[in-house]
């Protein structure tokens, strides 16, 4: 009960530092947006790059992998399934990265590691 008390006053100062909380957020944006993480599949086949923001930046398939999927169903079927294991791979680990920016920016603002910290995503905006 003491460390939720705790929490709520760090939260209550916070919110009276309104210019603090805005500059971090914008700066854990800027630090995502530069950030890049890569997801592979297939051994290097399909290589998936996106942002600490989980916006997918490139989709880069080997040459090998591109002269299958123009030879039958099945080549294409592993295309794409290699294509979903990439991009859910790189996305796991922007993931990764968000949650530790937020720590860090949170344990900045003097905030206790709270659970369901990750989930301010919503900050970010669109």
């Amino acid at each position: 009960m003491f460390d939720q008390m705790k929490s709520m006053g760090a939260i209550a100062g916070l919110l009276r530092d309104k210019e603090r909380l805005r500059e971090t957020v914008e700066r854990v944006k800027e630090n995502l947006d530069r950030s890049r993480v890569v997801g592979e599949a297939g051994g290097g086949a399909v290589v998936v790059t996106v942002t600490g923001r989980a916006k997918v930046i490139s989709v880069e398939f080997s040459p090998a992998l591109c002269a299958g999927m123009a030879s039958d169903d099945e080549s294409r079927a592993l295309a794409e399934s290699l294509m979903a294991e990439a991009t859910n791979e790189a996305l796991e680990k922007a993931q990764a990265v968000m949650r530790e920016e937020f720590a860090g920016a949170a344990r900045e603002l003097g905030l206790p590691d709270m659970p369901g910290l990750s989930g301010m995503e919503g900050l970010l905006g669109a």
